[in-house]
């Protein structure tokens, strides 16, 4: 939301008859959790603050009664009567959930992506929700980290994209409207690059490289109008961002011109006390200087703000200015005007988890998959083939809908098993776990956390093994499911070994050995190193988590149904050791060239290749492609100018099929060092067999731009580099010059 001076005369009108101690109430947002031991929806304790005025949101409260009991609470008991903000972690979908966000970055799809959210919108809003905790847009280039599942991958451009998709679905065009939500953009800032991929770390990085391969993604939410911010855990620059004003005043409120509200992570304001930063009344008085606005569930603000201002460490103009942050969203949403308008009995049956979003869930899941190999051309099965359905996340509901997916219900969720039963029905599928997830007691407890994600089979690993081949002897064609439980990524969930599991490996081995065509059906929340799996000469299917709609559309996949159309969002490492490993790396001052050769004295590795296992925007189809006649509008162009580049794209297979169109543009020479190739623009297009079509993008003004050492968003003039291509590997090239 762009800043906007113009006072709102109702809210002024409610500021004006509030004390101080209502005004600190506004800025805290709280969670019931379990309820009273009655049934009412919050807890005596909770209950009484907002009587009080002394809540201004409430998070983790759903459903039309239990809204109402709450809303009417601050409503008819508190002295002003304001209402409150019913917020909650609308991830990726609501009761329909939708594939992982990095999986459906995977589709490349805006208009789907933006689908998806604009239908969590509608399904949150008739349980009473009017403020989502998303989209996450974190940038990162470290699979490690758990809650890379949650964001877009690791590239700026796509990633702001999306971040802009996800918002205009949320939001819509009337924010007022009772089926659009309120968005939060998250984490700001730079979330996704804590050290050595463990969540909540610290991260020091230089602002160059901040706005430069960061940034782009929050500033493009902003820019869509999304109407809060949600800070992040980690520190910059030394400060934690909760109580960071470079951050949450310079660059957002005075670069980006954001004008909504600023609230925490949950205690991130109580947790820069742990960072070593101050006591909490300390911290508490820093972020509301810095820029907060509202404090999530820690309460520091409603408990040490009064005394603060009291000694002066705050002004009462500060308070005020974050109060009227939040009154202002709680207008712009209508709730001034109609507390109850969220609230409607007949709407969860009528808009939640209906046939039409089911359909769009299993379309979302189908374009979310990448096909990373094809061997032999396996794939597609055959509707009449005999087929060993084998792994442990087969016929695994508490698999399918993927981590952060809490108001998803796993028993809606279709099985692979079921989904291949439901498409194939006249198939022989014969089905065997095969082995466990993990066998370790220990780390299946940790996966366990929010439910049973891991169940360690009675039977031996041996047996479970002989089991599953037992099946495949009778069969044509294995198809594996296999890969991390849900819980093996998001938050709180890194992991410095990112390779399928040692019980799913040697599951794998033995299949591989019996000489049957084998189908990897891969589940992940992360790129995992698969360098030994890669090498056998089998297919794999990537489909993360994919949500309700699994089985469904696994095998509308498999059978050829769906022709698989998506592209990797992020680079998959040979090993961890490359780790952070992305495509719009430097090439330094002794670079090593194309070649995988070592090379002495020029930066690379004694032991690996410097490239990726699979490079960013890879991803194969059941047909094939070919670009050629790429072209260029122009061969000089001034600052002001764009330059539309073409070229012919051919469905040379045997299928219909869709796939990307990628523009990567390399700055040959400028003021500071210039990155490989960064994305500038992509296009998915969908071509019958034989048919071709001249594809354009156009390359504008802005992306030729970057942020030089002053943070001046420029470009300079000299040579600019075009491939266009299947992925960031893309060959065809051509060159313009910026005069």
């Amino acid at each position: 939301m762009a800043q906007n001076t113009a006072s709102i005369p109702e809210v002024e009108a409610l500021l004006s008859k509030m004390t101080v101690e209502e005004k600190i109430g506004q800025l805290n947002l709280v969670t019931p959790g379990g309820g009273i031991a009655t049934g009412e929806v919050v807890s005596q304790n909770v209950e009484e603050k907002i009587k009080a005025g002394n809540v201004g949101g409430l998070f983790g409260v759903s459903g039309p009664r239990k809204v109402r009991i709450a809303q009417e609470l601050a409503v008819k008991k508190s002295r002003l009567g304001i209402p409150l903000l019913f917020g909650f972690d609308v991830i990726h979908g609501y009761k329909t959930t939708f594939p992982i966000p990095l999986g459906l970055a995977s589709s490349w799809d805006m208009e789907l992506v933006e689908r998806t959210a604009e239908i969590a919108a509608k399904e949150a809003t008739a349980d009473g929700i009017n403020w989502n905790f998303s989209p996450m847009v974190d940038i990162s280039r470290d699979p490690r980290w758990g809650r890379m599942a949650e964001g877009a991958g690791e590239d700026p451009f796509l990633g702001a994209a999306i971040a802009k998709a996800m918002v205009k679905g949320y939001q819509g065009d009337d924010l007022a409207a009772s089926n659009t939500m309120l968005a939060t953009v998250k984490h700001l800032a730079l979330y996704g690059a804590s050290e050595s991929g463990r969540d909540y770390n610290s991260v020091d990085m230089s602002h160059l490289k901040m706005f430069n391969q960061f940034m782009a993604p929050y500033k493009a939410a902003i820019d869509a109008g999304a109407g809060s911010v949600m800070t992040s855990f980690n520190d910059i620059d030394g400060i934690p961002a909760t109580g960071n004003k470079w951050l949450l005043t310079k660059v957002l409120r005075d670069f980006w011109n954001f004008d909504g509200f600023v609230v925490s992570d949950y205690t991130s304001l109580n947790e820069m006390v742990a960072h070593g930063v101050g006591d909490l009344q300390t911290v508490a008085a820093q972020a509301l200087n810095a820029g907060l606005d509202m404090d999530m569930v820690g309460e520091g603000f409603l408990n040490t703000l009064k005394k603060s201002l009291e000694e002066g460490k705050v002004t009462e103009q500060a308070i005020t200015k974050a109060c009227r942050r939040i009154l202002e969203a709680k207008y712009k949403l209508g709730l001034l005007d109609d507390p109850y308008k969220y609230i409607d009995q007949t709407r969860p049956q009528r808009d939640i988890l209906t046939p039409g979003n089911r359909a769009v869930a299993r379309k979302a899941a189908a374009a979310s998959a990448v096909l990373l190999k094809n061997e032999n051309k396996t794939l597609p099965l055959s509707k009449t083939d005999k087929i060993a359905l084998i792994g442990p996340l087969a016929d695994n509901r508490h698999n399918m809908l993927g981590t952060w997916a809490p108001t998803g219900e796993i028993k809606y969720a279709v099985t692979i098993k079921e989904g291949m039963e439901n498409v194939a029905p006249s198939a022989s599928v014969l089905y065997a776990k095969g082995s466990n997830i993990v066998d370790d007691p220990e780390m299946a407890e940790k996966i366990n956390v929010f439910g049973p994600r891991v169940t360690i089979s009675e039977t031996a690993p041996e047996q479970l093994l002989d089991e599953a081949l037992e099946k495949v002897a009778q069969s044509d064609v294995i198809v594996a499911v296999v890969g991390e439980a849900t819980e093996m990524s998001g938050e709180a969930a890194s992991r410095t070994d990112i390779r399928i599991p040692e019980p799913q490996k040697k599951l794998i081995r033995a299949l591989e050995k019996t000489g049957k065509p084998l189908v990897l059906v891969l589940m992940s929340g992360r790129p995992l190193d698969i360098s030994e799996e890669f090498a056998m000469p089998i297919s794999i299917l990537q489909v993360w988590h994919p949500g309700v709609e699994a089985g469904n559309a696994i095998a509308d996949l498999l059978f050829g149904d769906y022709n698989p159309s998506g592209k990797l969002t992020a680079s998959w490492p040979r090993s961890v050791g490359q780790i952070p490993i992305y495509h719009s790396m430097k090439y330094t001052g002794r670079p090593a060239g194309d070649t995988n050769e070592f090379q002495k004295f020029r930066s690379n590795y004694l032991d690996s290749p410097n490239t990726p296992l699979i490079p960013f925007g890879y991803g194969l189809s059941y047909s094939t492609f070919e670009y050629f006649d790429l072209k260029l509008s122009t061969d000089q162009i001034t600052s002001k100018q764009s330059v539309e580049v073409s070229v012919t794209l051919k469905n040379t297979g045997d299928y219909d099929g869709a796939t990307v169109v990628q523009l990567y543009l390399r700055d040959v020479v400028r003021s500071i060092t210039p990155p490989k190739r960064t994305l500038k623009g992509f296009k998915k297009v969908f071509l019958k067999k034989g048919e071709q079509k001249t594809i354009t993008i156009t390359l504008k003004p802005e992306d030729l731009k970057f942020y030089n050492n002053q943070l001046e968003f420029i470009a300079e003039p000299g040579v600019f580099e075009v491939f266009v291509g299947a992925d960031s590997n893309a060959t065809l090239k051509k060159s313009f010059v910026l005069q």
